[in-house]
């Protein structure tokens, strides 16, 4: 998950445009010529039928241990930060089980009302229990009698669908039953990440995309041929870590550009501890927005 440094915030500002793609390829962007890509635009995620806005608030930069940066503000504040996103149009809300956020995002729904919001969160379970454990648990955190998306949490081994065979087919029955609206992977490996496009079971897959290969599992070109080829197939595609985990704070325009560019992407997803921040992304994802 992906936050600004607040020094590098502070003293970079809203700069130009023409310094921003040195030495990146631009025959890996598919720029739209048609329309603006809106932070608060409602895109449909792959074949799912779940419509959700373009950029989602993550909460789980560092987030290791049932921690991250986002936990840290504490429930308050950070659910505030989620009703401000949620004021400017993003309603999007991606998390994780190991992040320990579902509480704040709790509370932050409780400010805005369930149905008015898109809650993906992620799973390390790989039995058929465990899975139907934390469906249940994760649905008394979150206080919600259903979640629109469950992933399983970063894949690395090409073999993934066997190990993990128990799990998938409870969050299939669960799809069939509305306890969820749809299910998948993210993937921490180039070979995970071939599996998940060819894969009929995976209907999302929430995959690390930048323009310098920062915490990625190839460089940009593979990938993004790989999640060209998942959207070919009908499966919804978010990204992260578009700020290479911080690589990229110093850059902002450069990642947002790359991100906005994408036609290989329904949503994204950044982690913001600031409200400012948040600003900064919404304004420049407009800027680098094809006219």
């Amino acid at each position: 998950m992906d936050q600004f440094n607040r020094r590098d915030f502070i003293t970079r500002g809203l700069v130009g445009v023409g310094s921003v793609w040195v030495g990146l390829n631009q025959s890996l962007l598919q720029a739209s010529t048609s329309t603006k890509k809106l932070a608060s635009d409602q895109v449909l995620l792959g074949s799912t039928g779940i419509k959700l806005s373009r950029l989602a608030l993550g909460s789980g930069t560092n987030g290791v241990n049932h921690s991250s940066e986002q936990t840290r503000l504490g429930v308050k504040t950070f659910s505030d930060l989620l009703r401000y996103g949620f004021d400017q149009g993003i309603n999007f809300w991606e998390t994780a089980d190991q992040y320990g956020s579902h509480p704040h995002l709790n509370a932050g729904l409780k400010q805005v009302g369930r149905n008015r919001v898109v809650l993906l969160t992620k799973t390390h379970a790989g039995t058929s229990d465990e899975m139907w454990a934390d469906l249940d648990r994760f649905r008394k955190e979150l206080g919600t009698d259903f979640i629109d998306v469950v992933l399983l949490h970063c894949m690395m081994s090409a073999n993934w669908p066997q190990e993990r065979q128990g799990a998938m087919e409870v969050l299939s029955k669960a799809k069939e039953k509305g306890i969820i609206r749809a299910h998948g992977v993210s993937c921490h490996t180039l070979e995970a990440l071939k599996v998940a496009a060819k894969n009929p079971w995976v209907q999302v897959d929430l995959a690390r995309i930048n323009p310098i290969q920062a915490h990625m599992d190839s460089d940009p070109a593979t990938v993004i041929s790989v999640l060209q080829e998942m959207k070919k197939n009908g499966k919804g595609v978010i990204g992260m870590k578009i700020l290479g985990a911080g690589q990229l704070t110093h850059d902002v325009n450069r990642a947002i550009e790359h991100a906005v560019k994408l036609d290989c992407v329904d949503a994204f997803t950044i982690g913001f501890s600031r409200k400012e921040h948040l600003d900064e992304v919404v304004q420049k994802m407009l800027q680098f927005s094809a006219v």
